[in-house]
């Protein structure tokens, strides 16, 4: 028996199998039955298996080997992509958070300088306040002064017009 070759590489067949001319028939299949003498042609020699089985390992194996290792880079790759990714997303999260303390941090810090300005503004309205009141009071002292200044201008003159005509006067000889 001879060993038959293997498969062309589309995998199609062109022709009869080898050792059969072109019109003759398959050994061991009748016309009667597709199942009649299956069993006798499937006892193939183990060698001719193996030849098989090598060809089409041969054929497809390094293809497959390729195949393979790109899966693992990529998986490799996926891997570092992920771990990558993970990595970003915990930083922009940090950055996010540290945003919100931010922001926090600036409203608090806005709180406690809006309550220094209310103070302050009530500081100087208490001030104005006192300022006026003693604007006032110095007005009416600056007034009462100068009342009595003038009070006392009025009673000297009083007085010393009194004097003047308490004073003895000569009598006009005439």
């Amino acid at each position: 028996m001879s060993v038959p070759e293997p498969p062309l590489s589309d995998g199609a067949l062109t022709g009869p199998p080898a050792g059969l001319g072109a019109g003759e028939r398959t050994p061991g299949l009748s016309d009667t039955s597709p199942d009649e003498g299956l069993i006798e042609d499937l006892t193939v020699e183990d060698k001719a298996v193996e030849q098989l089985a090598e060809g089409l390992l041969s054929h497809y194996l390094p293809d497959l080997q390729r195949s393979k290792q790109a899966l693992q880079e990529l998986t490799q790759n996926q891997v570092v992509l992920l771990d990558t990714l993970e990595q970003e997303i915990s930083k922009f999260k940090e950055c996010h958070s540290m945003l919100d303390i931010n922001a926090l941090v600036k409203f608090t810090e806005a709180k406690h300088y809006h309550a220094k300005l209310v103070n302050i503004r009530k500081e100087m309205l208490m001030l104005h306040e006192k300022t006026s009141k003693l604007k006032k009071r110095a007005l009416k002292l600056q007034q009462k002064r100068q009342k009595e200044e003038l009070e006392r201008e009025q009673q000297r003159e009083k007085e010393f017009e009194r004097e003047k005509q308490l004073t003895a006067k000569p009598a006009k000889r005439t």
